[in-house]
C-alpha cells in the first residue's frame, strides 16, 4: 500500500514516473513483513479494499505484502492491539522493572521443501529469530522451539533437523532452553512445523527503529538480494540451472554487532524476508513517514539469480532474502559503516543503494538502468509461498 499518485503521473505500479509527479497526503501507515503490519490513514479505495477482506484465508495472506496487511489489521491487531504490540518493528523491545531492556520476538517457519541447497527448515528457525532480534539491536540469548510433527514423517528427517538446528544454535551463540512437541495426524501437517521465540539483552546505548530513520540518511545492504528465495523455489520445484542457487540463510547477530560498534548512530536495521527488499523498503518509508531512493543499479545481484528472476518473470527486490541486511545510516558514518559491514564473511559484497528523502514521503522510487524512475511498490500477495 503505498500513496496514490495524480493520474497523469501513476497509472499502475511500475510505471516511471517524471520529476514533477507528487504524492498525495493520504499515506497508509505499514510496518513489517516479518510480523504484525498496522495501517491508520486510507485513501477511499484503500478503505474500500479493506472493507472487502476475503472469507477465506488464501495462500497470499502470509506472503509479507497488502493481503497480509489487511488481515493482520482487520483480525489480529483489531482483538489483540496494545501499546507493546505497536511497536511493530521485528522483534518488541520490553523496558524490565529494575533496570535494562530485552527483546522478544516469535515465527513460525513453513518452509517447503524441508531441506534446500544452503539450509533447511531447522536452521532457517534459528537464523530468522535471530535475525528479528539483531535488527533491533539486541543480542540474542535463548530460544524456545516448538515442533509440530506430521504422523509418518521419518525419525531420521526430524533428527537431521534437529541437529541443525543444533548447529545452527551453536554458531548464533544462543541456547534452545524450552521446547514443546505435537503431533498430527498423516494428512494434516506436511513434515514438519517449526515455531521459534527468541529472547534477547539490548545494550545500553543502542536504540534503532524505523521511527529512527531521518531525510539524508544513507541506504546500506550487507550482500545479494534474492538468494533465498530463488533457491528454495529452484529445488522445489525441480528447476535446472547451470549455476546451482544456494540460500543466504544465516545468523547476522555478529554483522550487526560489528556494524554498530563501526556506527554507534545507525538509525534503523531490516532483514528483507518475505515481500524483499521491496516490502522492507516501503514499510519503513511509510513508517519513518519518508521516501526512499533507490538506485536500482547499485543493488547486488548475482548473475545466476539475475538470469533466474528474468526467465520466471520475477523483480529480485520482491524476492526473499534470510541472510542479508538493510542499514539506515547517518552520512557522517556510511562509509564506515559500508568498511565495517565488508569487513564481515557475511557483508563482503555490501553496498550503498539508496537514501532517505523528505520528498515523496512514504513512497520508494528506484533510478533506473535508463535515467527514468519507477515505483517500487509493496508486493500484493502470493509470489513464492512458503519460503520461510
Amino acid at each position: 500500500m503505498i500513496p496514490e499518485f495524480a493520474r497523469i503521473c501513476k497509472r499502475g505500479a511500475g510505471d516511471i514516473l517524471s520529476d514533477n509527479c507528487e504524492p498525495l497526503s493520504d499515506t497508509p501507515q505499514l510496518t513489517n513483513s516479518a510480523g504484525w503490519v498496522t495501517i491508520t490513514e486510507h485513501t477511499p479505495s484503500q478503505q474500500s479494499r479493506r472493507r472487502k477482506l476475503e472469507d477465506t484465508i488464501r495462500m497470499g495472506h502470509g506472503a509479507g505484502g497488502r493481503m497480509m496487511a489487511d488481515l493482520i489489521q482487520e483480525v489480529f491487531l483489531r482483538h489483540l492491539d496494545n501499546p507493546l504490540l505497536r511497536q511493530l518493528a521485528d522483534s518488541t523491545v520490553l523496558a524490565l522493572a529494575g533496570n535494562g531492556r530485552i527483546a522478544i520476538s516469535t515465527d513460525s517457519f513453513v518452509v517447503r521443501p524441508l531441506f534446500f541447497p544452503g539450509g533447511d527448515i531447522g536452521s532457517l528457525a534459528v537464523h530468522g529469530t535471530v535475525n528479528d532480534l539483531a535488527m533491533r539491536g539486541a543480542r540474542p540469548l535463548w530460544l524456545t522451539a516448538a515442533f509440530i510433527l506430521e504422523e509418518g514423517l521419518p525419525v531420521e528427517d526430524l533428527r537431521r533437523v534437529v541437529r541443525s538446528m543444533a548447529e545452527a544454535a551453536r554458531r548464533a551463540g544462543v541456547a534452545v532452553v524450552a521446547g514443546d512437541t505435537k503431533v498430527v495426524e498423516r494428512g494434516h501437517g506436511d513434515g514438519v512445523y517449526i515455531n521459534t521465540t527468541g529472547v534477547g539483552v539490548v545494550p545500553d546505548g543502542v536504540d534503532v527503529g524505523p521511527q529512527r530513520i531521518r531525510p539524508g540518511d544513507v541506504l546500506l545492504i550487507s550482500g545479494t538480494v534474492g538468494d533465498h528465495g530463488i533457491a528454495v523455489l529452484s529445488e522445489r520445484e525441480g528447476l535446472g540451472f547451470e549455476t546451482e542457487l544456494v540460500s543466504d540463510s544465516a545468523p547476522l547477530n555478529g554483522l550487526v554487532e560489528a556494524l554498530l560498534t563501526a556506527a554507534p548512530h545507525t538509525h534503523c536495521l531490516r532483514d528483507p524476508t518475505r515481500g524483499g527488499v521491496a516490502a522492507a523498503l516501503n514499510e519503513l518509508a511509510v513508517a519513518a513517514g519518508v521516501g526512499v531512493e533507490l538506485d536500482e543499479a547499485a543493488v547486488p545481484v548475482r548473475p545466476a539469480v539475475a538470469a533466474a528472476c528474468e526467465m520466471l518473470g520475477f523483480d529480485p527486490l520482491t524476492v526473499a532474502n534470510e541472510g542479508k541486511l538493510l542499514a539506515f545510516v547517518p552520512p557522517e558514518e556510511a562509509e564506515v559503516a559500508l568498511e565495517a559491514l565488508r569487513a564481515h564473511p557475511l557483508g563482503q559484497n555490501a553496498a550503498r543503494i539508496g537514501q532517505a528523502t523528505a520528498e515523496h514521503p512514504g513512497l520508494v522510487l528506484a533510478r533506473t538502468g535508463i535515467g527514468g524512475r519507477r515505483v517500487v511498490d509493496m508486493p500484493l500477495g502470493e509470489l513464492l509461498p512458503r519460503i520461510c
